[in-house]
């Protein structure tokens, strides 16, 4: 049944939008933002609880954070959709010996942050006060993580953040509401209705929020790496980031995914960090 369940949903946001498109819309949206997995699971709690926590507030929202104190450089974590802080578990065990000093936090909706909504532009909101309070010097985002950390860093250019790590992140707002539109089955009043709805609360359209803007103008050293064989987000958005991230490298891997989860991936951040 679960597997039908997203088609179900989008007929009847269909049926609706005969109705009210703005409506539907709007639905869409909410469904679009409301994550259903993330929250910290009991086997994953002894991990996370070994680590300093504090709370920062973006408006009404607990943002939580972790950090597992250094004297090098500080770096912040960002996960991706419907994930947490222990889904980087292993590159901290790396990165700890190493001397790191290393923050991470839980997405709005995510983990034990608060909030029931994630969008991009809120996670991006929220890496900047964390970012802004630790003082970070370099930011690694996984997946939707990535692309938000980027937006942080277009909209604020935080001084002290002097490199960025993007992983099996995408490039555009474009293909991810393609994706969600395909899997839920919506018409065409749906999809233009949800546009109007991007105007409407971020003054842009989707198309808009594209790589070919979000890295105008930021100069911190970019690492772009992607796998090949990622079925969430296509390797081409790797491409499209390479393309407009001119201060940049892109690695390629293969047989890793869209979690990148490798010893070897994890061997090109810290090549990447002490270089």
């Amino acid at each position: 049944m679960n597997k039908y369940l997203p088609r179900i949903i989008g007929s009847v946001i269909n049926f609706i939008s005969f109705f009210s498109s703005s409506y539907a819309a709007k639905l869409a949206i909410k469904i679009f933002s409301l994550p259903k997995k993330g929250r910290v699971k009991e086997n994953e709690s002894e991990f996370l609880d070994a680590a300093i926590q504090e709370s920062v507030l973006l408006e009404d929202i607990s943002i939580i954070t972790y950090r597992w104190a250094g004297d090098k450089q500080t770096i912040l974590l960002a996960h991706g959709w419907e994930s947490n802080t222990f889904r980087w578990k292993r590159l901290i065990e790396i990165l700890k010996p190493l001397g790191y000093n290393i923050i991470a936090l839980d997405a709005p909706a995510h983990g034990k942050s608060g909030g029931k909504l994630f969008t991009s532009i809120l996670y991006s909101e929220c890496i900047h006060v964390v970012a802004k309070q630790f003082n970070v010097d370099v930011i690694i985002g996984h997946s939707v993580g990535g692309i938000s950390a980027v937006l942080t860093q277009q909209k604020y250019k935080l001084p002290s953040v002097k490199k960025l790590i993007l992983l099996g992140a995408p490039s555009n707002f474009v293909g991810l509401f393609k994706r969600y539109i395909l899997m839920m089955g919506y018409n065409d009043k749906v999809s233009k209705g949800m546009n109007q709805y991007c105007l409407k609360y971020y003054n842009q359209l989707p198309e808009y929020f594209s790589a070919a803007n979000f890295f105008k103008d930021i100069s911190a050293k970019g690492l772009i790496i992607h796998d090949k064989g990622d079925q969430i987000i296509p390797y081409k958005d790797a491409l499209d980031i390479k393309r407009h991230y001119q201060n940049s490298e892109l690695i390629k891997t293969n047989g890793f995914g869209h979690k990148l989860k490798s010893n070897k991936v994890y061997g090109y951040i810290t090549d990447f960090l002490d270089a």
